[in-house]
């Protein structure tokens, strides 16, 4: 059975140097222009020092009218090559892996940044004002963003990355065509599962046009939405096949959409009962695309044991584990893949991240997505230390954080429509 510390070779021939993938976690640090900037590079730089093998950046963008949150980095026609290339260098700069992931947030489009965003269909989404309603995406909308994908994936490989994840899980724009409560169409593009898949097969097959046969190519992708009539587990078995038909390298496996907070360990099933269990939230999943494909597999959600980490691979449902979190407090994950330590921290257990600051963990839906919300800011502000040099700050309070935050979003959203106006 694999450790930690081994190394992997993908189908591209691609070599990962150990287990550990730091999955994608939005920065929000590009400038107006929505270019990298020197905190990407600064940031990625002490991640790859860490000793993690292998670093997914957060969501880049394929389009400047939609972004996830201002701050985004932007691959459309705005420039900014020079300051990529800088980014990859810092990002290997330890002879590891820098995938950059893309992606288009559909309807997940902040109002703050554009009113109406492009959807597959017309259903929006209702959290506390947060989201404009879209608009359907025509058949040229739909073309034109196809191609916007391998655009960037082309640009990434120019500038030095070594690999691309094409983001089709947490309710943005592909995660939307395959969900068939977000994905209304009756074209070709919506309906049958085979029709709500076609936008994300034949994006990987655009990705791989662009960048060619030995360039690694991951897809983030659901295990569930955790939605009644969403996108099931069942649909992301066939998914899986169709994606190993398609030649990619890596499928990380995934779940939930702003709507259902899967991501954050909030699932409509029992709580396990065993801490490996609490701990690789999706790792039943995984399992069962595990028994009908052989792509490599990696999970990201709830990992901060080592012992949980190597019963995972031991169990032989995964090939890598995902950490993201974690690793805002602690870039350096040596001691753990060396086994001198035992574990990562867990600041959700000591400050009840996501479950209840605002009161005891709630069953309404917009209670929920402010505990969620100021527990990302809290991470965020680790990022934002660890890319000026500092030691992350884990003591501040949450309310003052979350005001921080949006604060800082607003102004920097402002600033940024102000430029594109011109």
């Amino acid at each position: 059975m694999p450790v930690l510390s081994d190394p992997l070779k993908l189908p591209c021939g691609v070599i990962l140097p150990n287990r550990l993938l730091k999955s994608a976690m939005t920065e929000g640090l590009a400038n107006e222009n929505d270019q990298a900037t020197t905190r990407l590079s600064a940031l990625y730089k002490r991640w790859a020092e860490g000793g993690t093998g292998t670093l997914v950046t957060g969501n880049v963008m394929v389009d400047r009218r939609f972004l996830e949150r201002p701050g985004n980095v932007v691959i459309d026609g705005n420039g900014g090559e020079a300051a990529l290339q800088e980014w990859a260098a810092a990002g290997t700069s330890k002879n590891n892996q820098l995938w950059m992931q893309i992606n288009h947030p559909g309807r997940q489009c902040q109002r703050q940044v554009s009113a109406q965003p492009l959807a597959p269909s017309d259903v929006g989404i209702d959290l506390i004002g947060m989201f404009g309603r879209p608009k359907p995406m025509t058949e040229a909308d739909i073309r034109d963003t196809i191609q916007r994908y391998a655009n960037v994936a082309a640009s990434a490989k120019a500038a030095g990355f070594t690999g691309v994840q094409i983001h089709a899980a947490h309710g943005y724009l592909i995660s939307q065509f395959l969900s068939p409560l977000a994905n209304t169409r009756e074209d070709q593009w919506g309906g049958s599962l085979e029709n709500r898949a076609r936008f994300l097969l034949e994006t990987v097959a655009a990705v791989r046009l662009a960048v060619g046969s030995r360039f690694a190519i991951s897809v983030k992708l659901n295990s569930a939405d955790f939605s009644k009539g969403g996108f099931s587990h069942e649909d992301s078995l066939h998914v899986a096949q169709w994606l190993s038909d398609a030649g990619i390298d890596l499928l990380e496996v995934s779940g939930g959409t702003y709507e259902k907070l899967a991501l954050m360990g909030d699932q409509d099933d029992d709580n396990p009962n065993s801490t490996a269990d609490r701990e690789a939230y999706f790792l039943k999943y995984a399992a069962g695309i595990r028994k009908v494909t052989q792509i490599p597999l990696a999970i990201t959600g709830g990992f901060r044991s080592r012992n949980a980490m190597q019963q995972a691979l031991d169990s032989g449902a995964l090939d890598v584990i995902g950490l993201g979190r974690p690793l805002c407090s602690q870039a350096d994950i040596k001691p753990l893949l060396q086994g001198g330590q035992s574990s990562l921290p867990n600041w959700e257990a000591v400050l009840k991240l996501g479950t209840g600051w605002l009161g005891p963990k709630s069953s309404n839906q917009k209670i929920r997505t402010l505990n969620f919300g100021a527990a990302t800011q809290w991470y965020y502000r680790q990022i934002i230390d660890l890319a000026e040099g500092r030691e992350p700050e884990t003591h501040t309070g949450l309310l003052r954080v979350m005001i921080k935050h949006m604060y800082s979003e607003r102004r920097m959203a402002r600033r940024r429509a102000k430029l594109l106006r011109g």
